[in-house]
């Protein structure tokens, strides 16, 4: 039991629930054809391989700045020619997604995201339907996979609804929940205080996790799953929408940005609710019902723990 314990500590301390945070630039047109370029480089990159981040086909201007918290300011002149944005590393690619925001001086916002693949961005001209579209599913996908808590959370729906038909009614309240709060949020038509949610999104996987190793069938919880799943998903939708507020809303495409992010996040739901389904049903193929059982409680009292350390983490960086 010390073991388990031990593993329990040093998975919750390097297993934080929103890991693999991108490369952060911001391209902001002061004037015509003159950027400011920022980038903030996230705490996985060692400091020896930190990123050399340039627009590509313009002159520098000035002195570049290197501040605290590993980031770096310049300013470039790029005429009449069509800059692109290049990201170099000088030992070796570290598999870390770069979120790009670029403001124009027109006003117009544009947001990219690039896989750990790519080095080289050419700038859009403008920004257009298609292509908040394809940006914004993609960060909304990204976003729900990377995001361990919400997965977490629809893992122990799943093991409370168990049938195909309560499963289905159960994940549908929760998508349509979180997209009430995820769009009222994102469009600033209600106000929440981020850290106090996310305390609670790990207390609801601490609530579920509980409801699951208690086992009575009698609660409100197992007899009326979706009640659960709608609660608790009003509150992972002002999840969503905190990350949505980090990235911003494309200034000329505002509802097609909100609609396909939410996009993103079904998809990435549906991707992680499929995978568990066809998991338990290979299990049941090659008759594992045992083991399966067996396995149970550990896995949910591991997701407990986890879920409780991040819920006091989350209590103390607010407190």
């Amino acid at each position: 039991m010390k073991w388990f314990c031990a593993f329990l500590i040093f998975f919750s301390s390097v297993l934080p629930a929103h890991e693999g945070r991108p490369l952060h630039i911001e391209i902001v047109e002061k004037r015509k054809n003159v950027f400011d370029l920022k980038w903030k480089i996230p705490p996985s990159i060692p400091h020896f391989n930190s990123p050399s981040v340039k627009l590509k086909g313009c002159a520098a201007r000035g002195e570049m700045v290197i501040g605290g918290g590993l980031i770096g300011k310049q300013v470039y002149d790029c005429g009449e020619s069509l800059p692109s944005l290049l990201i170099d590393y000088p030992i070796f690619n570290p598999a870390v997604s770069t979120l790009i925001r670029l403001r124009r001086f027109s006003g117009a916002k544009h947001t990219k995201l690039l896989g750990p693949e790519d080095t080289l961005w050419k700038m859009p001209l403008e920004e257009n339907t298609w292509s908040v579209a394809e940006n914004y599913t993609k960060l909304g996908i990204r976003h729900i996979l990377e995001g361990i808590d919400h997965l977490l959370f629809l893992l122990c729906l799943l093991l409370i609804a168990g049938t195909g038909k309560r499963i289905l009614i159960t994940v549908t309240g929760f998508t349509l929940a979180h997209s009430i709060t995820l769009a009222l949020s994102a469009l600033k038509i209600v106000k929440v205080p981020v850290a106090p949610v996310e305390a609670v999104i790990a207390l609801s996987i601490v609530f579920l996790a509980h409801e699951i190793i208690k086992d009575r069938r009698d609660t409100l919880t197992w007899k009326y799953p979706i009640t659960v799943s709608s609660s608790f998903g009003l509150l992972h939708g002002f999840g969503f929408a905190a990350v949505l507020g980090e990235i911003g809303l494309p200034q000329t495409e505002i509802t097609a940005g909100l609609l396909f992010f939410n996009i993103g996040v079904e998809i990435g739901q549906i991707i992680f609710v499929l995978a568990i389904i066809s998991l338990i049903k290979g299990l049941m193929i090659i008759n594992l019902d045992i083991k399966r059982s067996m396995l149970k409680k550990p896995v949910v009292y591991a997701i407990g723990s986890l879920a409780t350390f991040w819920m006091f983490e989350r209590i103390g960086g607010f407190i």
